[in-house]
């Protein structure tokens, strides 16, 4: 790598590290070092095709995700989150702060499967369609919607007080016109 491809490899990772991370972390599972880990290899395989890649932080991004599936696909056992005391269940989300939301939902997705967790994190934290989720775990949309739906049950009943938060769950939410209607009948 020459010195122009080396500096612009290291502004790349001083500017888009700590996103890239924080997405590493929740396909991990809230695993920070797992997460520095999977963010570290990426980065190790961009460094080595610097001067090929178009869209560096696109190809990262898909390195994180192919790295990710590759792990959970071996054969290894699951690691288990414990935890001293289990979650207070009559917790008001509207009382609680947003580090302790933050916590709640890294412990709900740390015991979703790895496999969930992915799907999860590339449609909703990454905001992907279905077609290209499916694209990029290999997958048909039809099992990336079957399994998002399944995730979604199975983090609603680890975390029943994320319940609340879902707008499909809170009842009718509130006209944004404010003006004063005429109704005639």
């Amino acid at each position: 790598m020459d010195a122009e491809a080396q500096e612009s490899f290291r502004e790349f990772v001083e500017n888009r590290s700590s996103a890239l991370l924080k997405t590493a972390v929740l396909l991990t599972g809230g695993d920070r070092h797992a997460g520095e880990d999977l963010l570290q290899n990426a980065l190790m395989k961009a460094a080595g095709r610097w001067h090929r890649i178009d869209e560096p932080e696109a190809y990262v991004r898909q390195v994180l995700y192919r790295q990710q599936i590759s792990r959970w696909r071996l054969k290894w056992p699951r690691r288990e989150l414990t935890v001293a005391e289990p979650p207070e269940s009559g917790a008001s989300p509207d009382a609680a702060s947003s580090a302790e939301l933050r916590l709640l939902m890294r412990g709900a997705l740390a015991r979703l499967t790895a496999r969930q967790r992915t799907v999860l994190v590339l449609r909703y934290f990454e905001d992907l369609p279905e077609a290209d989720v499916a694209r990029i775990l290999g997958c048909s949309v039809g099992t990336v919607r079957s399994t998002t739906h399944r995730s979604l049950a199975r983090l609603r009943s680890l975390a029943p007080e994320l319940a609340a938060l879902d707008p499909a769950t809170a009842g009718p939410r509130p006209s944004r016109d404010f003006s004063p209607v005429e109704v005639r009948p």
